[in-house]
């Protein structure tokens, strides 16, 4: 076994895209298969789907209940999208944090902004879809959003995409599995910069410190 164990410090990964570009897919695979990801539970004003469970999906508030939580500083970043407020609570990022593991936030351009500028150590990925028309494809395939909220989701899509050069790596929705690697090798990576691990503080000191000693003891009588 390595007398050097890595001591990498994790941190939040940002997941921004258009509407229908998958963003939402990638992460929950990234939390379901592993790897030491955790999926942010955000706090937004919206209703249900059909499916999604309270506390699990999102924390369904009304907007009084949201307007609270800012004033108190609860809210690492929030937003309105579309006509509804979504924030990212920071107690999702310290239980995070707490566990070793990186927490995933699966949120909007103007929200990794917030981001950037309230927790710099995020990674920021901007994720692409291959083409136009399965952009197209995944917003009408839905069935659940009419001609208006399509224009508005491609009004909206012209302006995230012009964003994009603000994010720190850009990924292309081509192939969940492809785009899954991509990001988990971004996140491997990214642990292992001097400034986010313990190495250069424990490990590389004790490396240091015993060449030092067998340099005394062993090899003291040679010349340098």
């Amino acid at each position: 076994m390595s007398d050097v164990a890595p001591a990498f410090r994790t941190f939040p990964v940002v997941l921004s895209a258009p509407s229908g570009t998958g963003k939402t897919t990638l992460a929950h695979a990234l939390v379901q298969r592993g790897d030491g990801f955790c999926f942010s539970v955000s706090a937004t004003t919206r209703g249900a789907r059909e499916g999604e469970r309270d506390g699990i999906d999102y924390t369904f508030v009304d907007r009084s209940t949201f307007a609270a939580m800012v004033d108190r500083g609860e809210l690492a970043e929030w937003a309105e999208v579309h006509g509804d407020l979504y924030g990212t609570p920071t107690s999702e990022l310290d239980r995070a944090a707490g566990r070793g593991e990186h927490v995933v936030l699966d949120i909007d351009v103007q929200g990794a902004r917030l981001i950037r500028e309230r927790v710099p150590e995020a990674v920021l990925v901007f994720v692409l879809p291959p083409s136009v028309e399965t952009l197209m494809v995944r917003l009408t395939g839905r069935g659940t959003e009419g001609a208006a909220q399509v224009a508005r989701r491609l009004r909206s899509a012209l302006e995230e995409l012009a964003a994009a050069p603000e994010f720190d790596y850009v990924v292309v929705n081509d192939d969940l599995e492809g785009c899954l690697e991509a990001i988990r090798g971004i996140v491997r990576a990214e642990a292992r910069r001097t400034e986010r691990t313990d190495l250069l503080n424990s490990g590389l000191e004790r490396i240091r410190a015993e060449i030092g000693r067998i340099l005394e003891e062993d090899y003291a009588n040679l010349s340098a």
